[in-house]
């Protein structure tokens, strides 16, 4: 970020003495907030050991739980962080180890609101995987997941919650008097990807942004248009006499837009699930005589494993796939060269901040100027 924490913030007032949970599920990146927000902290002239507050949620063997707090939190302005994708995490049920679903996480996030029990000054919750998120709207007869769920975090006395990259934002329409922000990492994306792909160039006649499907034009758009290169998309012929796994099947990726012939090409997404779909653009782009191909996906969750990624890359099908560490990566796929982790801890920490110190976070959730001066550092401005 080229603004520094003091042009941001200043020493301005807090709401009220800051406060961090971060649940089982999210204490990796809890910690890496947690030591910006001391840093700064003893920057401002503030000497704090650590904002984390303890906290449990633990099980019994018939798989009830309860949450509990080890320390106050009365008068704090609370942020609770948790990772609902987080399925590395397991419990004793009945003699059997049990991984944590969504549905548990969700559960243990209300279980610490409750022990807050109305002590803290405001609660914030910070969810980067959004509960529910692909379940955002009806068809037929079905549930409303995601919309319910926010009611009810409102109806618990959540102030703010903070998401990144929700599959369709429009959600936050379930709350229109809760704070609902819908944060997309895409500076951190573009300097991960300078700062590890040594001989990228983001000039028109060498780069093109291509979006995967007509749900994630919005978000490649953006790509494309602060980068100044033309964009492609595909589009998905699905079968709509069919259903797999609750879903139309793909028949085939149908291309739309200029030749990717030479060029170097980024494809953004929200979430890569099994991957069958990057995969199959990957194969499409390189029949179009593409160049490198750098897939990238806010949540890379890889429910089918990664042998197939192996494949792609070694026939180098696939150059790089960039993700962000919002939630759990397994340490094979860090350990893939393949993989590139987008680091995401310090752009929470400031959004904790602006929310702590009530001012406007409009600089931190545009990052034009920002991307602006990166590609100037890197001379492509």
């Amino acid at each position: 970020m080229t603004a520094s924490r003091d042009v941001l913030f200043g020493s301005g007032k807090t709401v009220a003495p800051l406060g961090l949970i971060a649940l089982s599920s999210a204490e990796e990146l809890g910690s890496k907030v947690n030591d910006y927000l001391v840093d700064w902290s003893g920057q401002g002239g503030l000497s704090v050991d650590s904002f984390l507050i303890a906290n449990e949620c633990p099980r019994f063997s018939s798989g009830d739980g309860k949450g509990l707090i080890k320390s106050t939190v009365r008068g704090k302005d609370l942020f609770i962080l948790v990772d609902v994708g987080n399925y590395n995490i397991k419990y004793d049920y009945f003699g059997m180890k049990n991984a944590m679903s969504p549905d548990d996480h969700f559960q243990d996030l209300k279980r610490i609101i409750q022990a807050a029990s109305g002590k803290a000054h405001r609660i914030n919750v910070i969810m980067p995987l959004l509960y529910g998120g692909r379940q955002h709207r009806r068809s037929y007869r079905e549930s409303l997941d995601c919309a319910f769920a926010l009611q009810e975090l409102e109806s618990m006395g959540v102030s703010n919650l903070v998401t990144f990259d929700a599959h369709d934002p429009r959600v936050q329409n379930a709350i229109p008097l809760m704070g609902f922000d819908n944060v997309m990492p895409t500076y951190q994306v573009l300097k991960a990807m300078l700062h590890d792909i040594k001989d990228l160039s983001f000039n028109k006649e060498k780069f093109m942004v291509v979006s995967p499907d007509e749900g994630a034009l919005n978000r490649n758009m953006y790509y494309a248009s602060v980068l100044g290169v033309e964009m492609g998309m595909f589009y998905k012929r699905r079968d709509y006499s069919t259903i797999v796994n609750g879903r139309n099947p793909i028949v085939a990726h149908e291309y739309l837009g200029n030749p990717v012939e030479g060029k170097d090409v980024f494809v953004s997404d929200d979430i890569i699930s099994s991957g069958e779909s990057m995969l199959d653009l990957a194969y499409a782009l390189k029949q179009k005589k593409a160049g490198r191909i750098f897939a990238y996906a806010t949540y890379t969750i890889f429910t089918n494993g990664l042998e197939k990624f192996d494949e792609a890359y070694k026939n180098g099908i696939i150059d790089g796939v960039f993700g962000t560490n919002l939630t759990y990566r397994t340490p094979e796929l860090l350990s893939r060269p393949w993989f590139h982790e987008v680091d995401v801890s310090k752009y929470i920490a400031y959004f904790i901040e602006a929310i702590n110190h009530d001012i406007s976070i409009s600089n931190i959730i545009d990052p034009h100027e920002k991307i602006e001066n990166l590609l100037k550092e890197y001379g492509m401005k």
